[in-house]
C-alpha cells in the first residue's frame, strides 16, 4: 500500500488566495510585493507567496498594544 504524497496544493498561493487569507485587497499585496516590501516568490513572472511568506507579512503588521493611561482632564472654559 503506497502513502498518498504531500499536498502540493498549498506549497504556494496565489495573489488572490493570499490576500483572501490575510483579509487584505490583492492590489495592496502585489503592489508591496513588487516594491520588496513584502516577503513573496517569483516563479518566473509569477506572483506567489508561501505560509512562511503568509505568516512574516501578517507578524510585520503586529503592534503592540497602547498602554492604559488615565483620561487627561480638561479644564472647561466658561464664557460670561
Amino acid at each position: 500500500m503506497s502513502r498518498p504524497g504531500p499536498d502540493t496544493s498549498r506549497l504556494l498561493h496565489t495573489p488572490a488566495e493570499a490576500a483572501a487569507l490575510l483579509a487584505v485587497r490583492e492590489s495592496w499585496l502585489r503592489r508591496k510585493a513588487g516594491r520588496r516590501e513584502i516577503p513573496c516568490t517569483f516563479i518566473g513572472k509569477h506572483l506567489r507567496f508561501s505560509p512562511d511568506d503568509l505568516t512574516s507579512i501578517a507578524h510585520a503588521g503586529a503592534r503592540p498594544a497602547r498602554s492604559t493611561r488615565p483620561p487627561v482632564r480638561r479644564s472647561k472654559s466658561f464664557r460670561d
